[in-house]
């Protein structure tokens, strides 16, 4: 079987090297509006872009450009403008959504490979073949689909690639197909604005209009009102069944608006799970370590393994974000040689030290601080917070600017954690 791809989301310049540093063979990400993060536009210039293109192949890894939304007729013309400048950035594919967009993109960028986008909701051999035959060498299939569904796309088509999403945010309605941030803000979720309205609470009332009466209804404590929240996928405990099908060239991790650590820490955690699988060895434990230390709205292994009517635990119907088991308190610089506040952070505090895989650090003990291992974990402890430009800080926060000294140096972007404290509770506070 040949190697499987594990793609990371890449939001910003800085995500997208943390992606592949921790891991990834590939990210995803986008520039303007026709990405389907609108803010993608901000986060990524073209010639950001272009730098992380480079990043990546000087590593031998891949960059794939979103161009995802739904355009409308009078954005045709700047469509065409925009597939033409991303084709000159050099990238690995297009991810796109619709027939027309992919037969523009074909048209215009012959030279790119084109992905199709989970927005399209391919569920079965028929649109698999459809949308191959128009020249897509990859289908990302809906996150509703089955492992029996892939396998027989598969079959029918051994040579279309077929990618699936394994962690991250899963939406209300079918594969991102939602009005209901248009219908109340009129932000626009096929074009890239989309508000997560589902994630909102809400009230429920009946109405009579005949009497013009209205009722609230009353829950029961502890049902909830987040009534279309759904919980995050989390596939990791899965991995060696979905690679045991012999169907799935790409693993793929949705995220692109989340946190730097979030693309440290999912990057680290598959990669770990594929390389095990690779040496026939399993540990799931211990990926779940990782994932379980994000933020999470709960987590489900959703629909891949199971049937839908099946699963009864896909929502979180009493809150829309827990924290995880991990407070991220600081983010080493690129250098390696400092790191940012993230979180109230004390002389002699023990930080656990999360890095890519593969990595060292020099084990010391010095005036600034000491490294050390423990239960198989690589830990700091500062014995002094002293800042770049000299000075000695009795605590820092999140929000301090000034990066403060390592007692030596440590793998770009290397994050320090520490055990989520009990009065951190939940968000939204109960």
């Amino acid at each position: 079987m040949s190697k499987i791809e594990l793609l990371s989301p890449a939001g910003t310049l800085e995500k997208l090297k943390i992606a592949l540093d921790f891991g990834a063979d590939a990210v995803y990400g986008g520039v303007s509006h026709f990405s389907l993060r609108i803010r993608s536009g901000k986060e990524f210039s073209m010639e950001e872009f272009k730098e992380g293109i480079d990043y990546a192949h000087a590593r031998g890894k891949k960059v794939y450009a979103t161009i995802n939304g739904f355009p409308f007729n009078s954005q045709l013309s700047l469509l065409k403008k925009h597939i033409l400048a991303m084709a000159e950035l050099g990238p690995d594919a297009f991810i796109v959504a619709t027939p027309g967009v992919l037969k523009l993109a074909h048209e215009l960028a012959p030279q790119i490979p084109l992905h199709l986008s989970t927005q399209a909701n391919v569920m079965n051999v028929l649109d698999a073949k459809v949308f191959y035959d128009m020249g897509a060498v990859r289908i990302i299939t809906a996150r509703e689909i089955s492992l029996k569904d892939l396998v027989a796309i598969k079959t029918e088509l051994p040579d279309l690639e077929l990618e699936v999403f394994v962690h991250g945010s899963m939406c209300f309605a079918y594969s991102g197909r939602c009005l209901i941030s248009t219908l109340q803000s009129g932000r626009v979720p096929n074009r890239g604005s989309c508000a997560n309205d589902c994630r909102f609470p809400y009230e429920m009332y009946a109405a009579n209009p005949e009497t013009g009466t209205l009722f609230k209804l009353e829950e029961d404590e502890g049902v909830g009102t987040y009534i279309m929240n759904s919980k995050d996928l989390n596939l990791a405990s899965h991995i060696q069944e979905i690679l045991d099908s012999g169907v799935v060239d790409s693993i793929k991790i949705e995220g692109r608006t989340k946190t730097s650590y979030y693309a440290a820490t999912t990057a680290k955690a598959y990669r770990m799970a594929l390389d095990d699988y690779a040496n026939g060895t399993v540990d799931v434990d211990r990926y779940q370590y990782e994932l379980q230390s994000l933020q999470n709205r709960g987590y489900t292994d959703a629909y891949l393994i199971s049937r839908p009517f099946e699963k009864h635990d896909t929502q979180s119907l009493d809150f829309t974000m827990q924290l995880g088991t991990h407070q991220v308190c600081g983010q080493v610089n690129e250098a390696g040689t400092h790191f940012l506040c993230k979180y109230k952070t004390l002389p002699n505090d023990e930080m656990e030290v999360v890095f890519p895989l593969g990595s060292k650090v020099e084990i010391v003990d010095n005036e600034i601080g000491s490294t050390y291992e423990k239960d198989g974990r690589f830990y700091l402890k500062l014995k002094q917070l002293k800042a770049q430009n000299g000075k000695i800080w009795e605590e820092v926060h999140s929000g301090n600017i000034n990066p403060i000294t390592l007692p030596t140096s440590f793998p770009s972007y290397t994050f320090f954690r520490v055990g989520a404290h009990p009065d951190m509770g939940t968000y939204p506070k109960k």
